[in-house]
């Protein structure tokens, strides 16, 4: 069998033979086996850079190796796409000496259908469909005329849909057998005919024509009733469904137009409609009119008000991952063991982190890779840095990549995001997101944001790299829309708008007012963007626990008469840990311990601010933030202590010397979940049964740890359903075991 690669899609349409390249089919019989070669030859007087050859295998032939080419079998169907030393065909040259060939055994039979770049391989021109038959009128109004045809026959390609034409312009397109051309005039005769058009462009000849005169309006001047029992009969976090009931007029009713606050919103020839592009939990009201044939429109029905689902569905919850690109050096986690510890078949959201923003234009930065400075204190720590080699660049081995293919190094796109792409591909209802800042790149957020053009600028760079995939050229790799398909929204973490956050980072009370604008802004460009493409494109944020630096940076409510965070958002990712901790460089709470996501608060907490989850979320929905917007964080790894004594409570709330050795020299005090367990022997776990937290003691260097455990996750996700939240976030998928221990418990709780 041929080797497994992606597969190759044909280039665009073309009705007739264009120049190009050609390849030649021979054989040569070694009695056992033959030896079956295509060269490829470029007649023209320019090179050709690149292609594909695709044919079928007929019945008896067996293909085996194929030499000088990736090759992809899909059935009876191959794919070869060039090797990167064979690409470039010379002008009059050809292949040879390194043409595709393969071994064939069974029977001597040329493959079919052979294709180089999409033409024929002996340069001939595509057969066309056969013209439509039947073209017939099927209904008419004063303004409209319905037609129908019986489909065309298939020649090279298949029937993708038909033109209808009036005098040789084109007034309507269909992809089944009938259509209806508008915006005619009334009592005027027309004439149609009907073509064929296959997946590659290739049109037929005209069918038959017909003639329609459409209706008179002044034969019919009476309005038929309005529809009754307008009703919503099915939701999404985008849509809503409506049905009511038919009604009859003498003429015969043409249709019915449904309108949202008085603008016509979607139209219809049955009782039903589905009305798309709305935003999720969103309170929409409708009416519906019948329309008779001679264009006379019915009062409105009565008004129904529907609204909109959250943004994964009633009784469902989201289970939202963080993957970090940089997972894949010291931790050695791929996106391929989101898929091995089968993770990604629970997860609803994977937010890929973090991409930063470009220093001096204000703009979203990819294709450079430049590290961070090892002082967690430098206010440049994050400045200009960024990882596009481990983004699309860095070829991966088949051991680390999702479906088993390794990377060759030729491919445009490589890397997290090819691996990310073929995770998609396996699990398709996954989405997706890239997260934009976090705590070492938000320095530039506030400079961004500070005007109605930077921020235009902004989001139309981080739309234009991330949603319509146009990397920078890095390595050979990139270039436009090269990461098309791979990010299905974006994700704000911006760390603190307002409020401080990392050294140095830019911030001041502007950004409260600036962050809801940015967000209303990449909003605007998403929705924009979706409505050429027809997706709804994800809109979340990264969100504080602390209500001072909620106050501070977050518009969550609309009491004092500006915009909400929430118009725009589809949900925000609410921290729900890092609530207390010692930091690398000893700079935060060295001296003494406490839990770090407690879902209750402590009574023997003894910190001057008392932190928990409860009291975190409930600073959004008391505000009158939807419970059903909001996710809580959950921490697949811990942070640790030192010097600290067990008194009375096991190391909880006891003084400490500073942070515990963490899992890598330069992150002191912080472990992942499976590292803990493995490299701090004899620590024994307590579960804290009044704030629902998880620790660990062990008296050796008198070590105490704050973490997530499969008890505190299913306590948490108990009481989050309770409270009606819309699911977890999880910071971040490599500090799980091989087996996927605590996303088996988020998914079991949720």
């Amino acid at each position: 069998m041929l080797a497994a690669t992606a597969a190759v899609a044909l280039p665009g349409p073309a009705h007739a033979a264009a120049p190009g390249l050609t390849a030649a089919y021979s054989a040569t019989n070694y009695g056992t086996y033959w030896v079956d070669k295509y060269v490829v030859s470029n007649p023209t007087a320019a090179p050709v850079t690149g292609w594909t050859l695709e044919f079928d295998v007929p019945a008896g032939l067996t293909v085996g190796t194929g030499y000088n080419g990736t090759v992809t079998r899909a059935g009876n169907h191959v794919t070869v796409v060039n090797a990167h030393y064979n690409g470039t065909v010379a002008a009059g040259g050809t292949t040879e000496p390194y043409s595709f060939w393969f071994i064939a055994t069974g029977t001597d039979a040329e493959p079919l259908n052979c294709r180089i770049n999409g033409n024929r391989c002996d340069g001939g021109a595509d057969r066309a469909p056969g013209a439509p038959t039947g073209l017939a009128v099927a209904g008419r109004t004063t303004r409209t005329v319905s037609l129908a045809w019986t489909a065309a026959a298939p020649a090279d390609f298949p029937v993708a849909g038909y033109d209808v034409y009036r005098g040789g312009t084109l007034v309507a397109s269909s992809t089944t057998t009938a259509a209806t051309v508008a915006g005619l005039s009334p009592r005027t005769a027309y004439t149609f005919t009907v073509r064929a058009r296959d997946t590659r462009g290739n049109v037929s000849a005209d069918s038959a024509p017909v003639t329609a005169t459409t209706l008179d309006p002044a034969d019919d001047t009476t309005a038929p009733p309005a529809p009754g029992n307008l009703r919503g009969t099915a939701r999404t976090s985008v849509s809503v469904t409506l049905a009511w009931n038919a009604v009859t007029d003498p003429g015969g009713i043409a249709g019915y137009d449904v309108y949202r606050d008085g603008t016509l919103v979607a139209s219809s020839t049955t009782t039903a409609a589905t009305v798309t592009g709305l935003a999720p939990l969103t309170a929409y009201t409708f009416t519906v009119r019948a329309r008779d044939t001679y264009d006379n429109a019915s009062p409105a029905s009565a008004p129904v008000t529907v609204t909109t689902d959250d943004a994964v569905g009633a009784g469902s919850y989201a289970k939202v991952g963080y993957f970090v690109q940089w997972g894949i050096y010291g931790r050695q986690y791929f996106v391929k063991n989101l898929d091995t510890s089968g993770a990604a078949a629970k997860l609803t959201h994977v937010n890929y982190a973090f991409a930063n923003l470009d220093p001096v234009n204000l703009t979203c930065l990819q294709g450079v890779t430049r590290g961070t400075t090892a002082n967690p204190q430098d206010p440049d720590q994050g400045t200009g840095a960024g990882d596009a080699d481990a983004d699309y660049a860095r070829p991966f081995s088949a051991a680390q990549s999702v479906d088993g293919v390794a990377d060759t190094g030729w491919e445009p796109l490589r890397g997290n995001y090819l691996q990310l792409r073929k995770l998609k591909a396996k699990h398709p209802n996954l989405k997706v997101l890239i997260s934009i800042g976090g705590w070492t790149y938000s320095k530039f957020f506030s400079d961004a944001a500070a005007t109605p053009a930077s921020r235009e600028k902004l989001v139309r760079s981080c739309i234009d790299v991330y949603i319509k995939g146009n990397l920078p050229l890095y390595n050979g790799a990139g270039g436009p829309g090269s990461a098309a398909g791979i990010f299905d929204g974006i994700d704000l973490d911006w760390e603190w708008p307002g409020a401080e956050g990392h050294a140095g980072n830019h911030w001041g009370a502007q950004d409260k007012a600036n962050n809801t604008l940015l967000l209303a802004e990449f909003r605007r460009q998403l929705d924009a963007l979706g409505a050429t493409t027809g997706k709804r494109y994800l809109l979340t944020a990264f969100t504080p626990a602390d209500p001072a630096k909620i106050a501070a940076g977050w518009d969550i409510t609309h009491a004092d008469g500006t915009p909400s965070v929430f118009d725009s958002l589809d949900f925000a990712n609410v921290q729900g840990y890092d609530f207390h901790g010692a930091g690398s460089d000893n700079s935060w709470e060295p001296n003494r311990t406490g839990h770090q996501g407690n879902l209750y608060g402590d009574a023997q907490d003894p910190y001057p601010f008392t932190f928990s989850v409860q009291r975190a979320v409930a600073a959004y929905t008391g505000a009158g933030v939807n419970p059903r917007q909001l996710t809580i964080g959950f921490a697949f790894y811990g942070r640790g202590w030192q010097g600290v004594t067990a008194g009375t409570t096991n190391g909880e709330w006891q003084a400490a010397t500073g942070a515990a050795p963490g899992q890598f020299a330069e992150e002191a005090g912080t472990r992942g979940y499976a590292n803990l367990l493995a490299m701090v022997p004899g620590c024994t776990v307590y579960h804290d049964v009044q704030s629902i937290a998880t620790s660990c003691y062990t008296g050796p260097g008198g070590q105490w740890w704050t973490f997530d455990d499969t008890w505190s996750i299913g306590q948490k996700t108990a009481w989050l359903k309770q409270q009606q939240l819309l699911g977890g976030m999880v910071w971040e998928m490599s500090g799980d075991t091989a087996g996927g221990t605590l996303m088996n418990a988020l998914h079991t709780g949720l």
